[in-house]
């Protein structure tokens, strides 16, 4: 129990990083959505959608698994954590420099391939916004190996709080001063850009102010790497490019297939843009998985070495399945509510929004399962699920977007991290079982899916009532479904319930 209340402690911490920074982020996108209303500015979204999705995906290149190498090595006997880090370190910024040169040549194609307007040097500023976030990978995993959320969630935090200011000081501050002073050299240079050039320069002014304010995880750093240990390390964590690669497509590739197999009378820069407005409103689930990863790859390795660690791993899945069900009836049932928080012109794709919901829950599932090939350096058999889940990805959006558009595209989402959770699961208990409370969970889930078809059944019979009557009778309702959930579970898990600190206190 105390291990779980570390791992609770430390993911509380990470969330309120994640959390905080995620949600100030996510107050982007009803700013964004909002301000960018009109065809264009969807247009526009759905192009600045689309350039991130390849910078999550160039990202994996450029840390190339270190991340979780170092965690791995980290914990091994004999290994000197300071030489660790030189190694790890050292590693990243030689190859980040190599690769933003290399790229850097092939900025006018890439451009092109892109259609951002005859803007190559948006290539360059994605590479260096891109360098910047490898680089700060190992000194956070330093903050996280050594066991240091508060500092990681302050440097989170401020870096998005840039970003925010910078956003709005681009698209809101500098158009309306462009207007009043046209001749001025920031008019003029206002209005050489556009506003994907903009979002791109407030991350990159993000990236450089959290390089530079983990200076004192990164200060002690010399060129004395270990050849042996980078052998090592890169041995352990190259099969994660391919993870990586492999995941990301599962993540992002939907908006690129959006882009190219939508039919040929649909705007497909417009539904690019809706799709990733919507998939924003998945976010109570997604801020969870994330600090939950943030918090729970240094524990599991921490925890590998006890007697009790997987007993100790079910339990920690019983309760992230119950965290994230919750999050699912949260997200789902109050989407008449959560709509308002993207602009009018987004919100046809709301119908897409439960099916991510619970894709997302399947995902959250499979990063949990997931710690048997990490711990028993099996890292080829998770680079072999990732493919096959990639392949999914690929094959359902090829044959059903031009049939079903973004349905499509979220339908596949979830079936590929469904399949991804049953191969895990199996492979998983025959290489490293973990005794899960597999019936427990599968009612939970059950029971969830049932409360929302209850809920999509009262919303059917509201279809035709006014907005406001709509809200009369469907807010009460979430709220009944909650709270009835909520109190199964309670009644459920009572007994372990009673020793968590703080909620202890209230169950009788």
């Amino acid at each position: 129990m105390a291990a779980i209340k570390q791992l609770a402690g430390q993911t509380l911490w990470y969330g309120v990083s994640n959390i905080g920074a995620k949600f100030l982020n996510y107050l982007l996108t009803p700013l964004l959505t909002y301000l960018m209303a009109d065809t264009s500015g969807v247009r526009d979204y759905g192009d600045y959608s689309l350039l991130y999705s390849w910078i999550a995906v160039i990202n994996i290149i450029f840390t190339y698994g270190f991340e979780t190498g170092y965690f791995r090595f980290s914990n091994k006997e004999g290994i000197d954590r300071n030489s660790l880090f030189q190694t790890a370190f050292g590693s990243l910024l030689i190859s980040t420099i190599g690769f933003i040169i290399l790229f850097s040549f092939f900025r006018v194609p890439i451009n092109n391939f892109m259609n951002l307007e005859g803007h190559p040097e948006y290539i360059m500023w994605c590479l260096y916004l891109i360098g910047l976030d490898s680089l700060c990978a190992i000194p956070f995993a330093k903050l996280r190996q050594e066991n240091r959320p508060k500092k990681y969630a302050f440097v989170k935090l401020s870096g998005i709080i840039i970003n925010i200011l910078f956003t709005v000081l681009f698209l809101v501050w500098l158009p309306q001063y462009a207007e009043n002073n046209p001749n001025d050299f920031l008019s003029q240079w206002s209005s050489a850009n556009n506003r994907v050039g903009f979002l791109l320069l407030a991350n990159l002014l993000q990236n450089l102010f959290v390089f530079l304010i983990l200076f004192a995880e990164w200060k002690g750093f010399r060129f004395k790497m270990n050849k042996i240990l980078w052998r090592q390390l890169f041995l352990y964590s190259a099969p994660m490019i391919f993870i990586g690669l492999a995941g990301m497509i599962n993540e992002v590739m939907d908006r690129q297939m959006l882009a190219k197999f939508l039919p040929a009378g649909m705007d497909a820069k417009r539904v690019v843009g809706i799709y990733s407005a919507n998939y924003k409103l998945a976010i109570f689930i997604t801020l969870f998985i994330q600090a939950f990863k943030m918090a729970a790859e240094p524990f599991f390795f921490n925890q590998s070495k006890e007697k009790n660690a997987p007993n100790l791993y079910a339990r920690v899945m019983k309760w992230f399945v119950i965290t994230l069900s919750l999050a699912f009836l949260f997200s789902a049932l109050y989407l008449d509510l959560w709509q308002y928080m993207v602009g009018a012109s987004y919100r046809s794709g709301l119908g897409i929004v439960p099916i991510l919901l619970f894709a997302n829950i399947c995902l959250g599932i499979y990063y949990n399962l997931s710690v048997w090939y990490k711990l028993t350096d099996r890292m080829r058999m998770g680079l072999y699920i990732t493919i096959f889940g990639a392949l999914i990805t690929l094959v359902g959006n090829y044959l059903f977007i031009p049939h079903w558009g973004m349905y499509a595209a979220a339908w596949t989402t979830l079936v590929c991290y469904a399949t991804m959770v049953l191969i895990t699961y199996f492979m998983g208990q025959k290489y490293f079982p973990i005794p899960y409370p597999v019936k427990r969970i599968l009612t939970y889930l059950t029971i969830m899916l049932i409360f929302f078809l209850i809920k999509m059944g009262i919303n059917a019979l509201s279809d035709s009532w006014t907005a406001a009557m709509q809200l009369v009778l469907r807010l009460p309702a979430a709220t009944l479904l909650l709270a009835i959930y909520t109190i199964f579970i309670m009644k459920v898990e009572r007994t372990e319930l009673k020793t968590m600190p703080l909620i202890g206190r209230f169950i009788s």
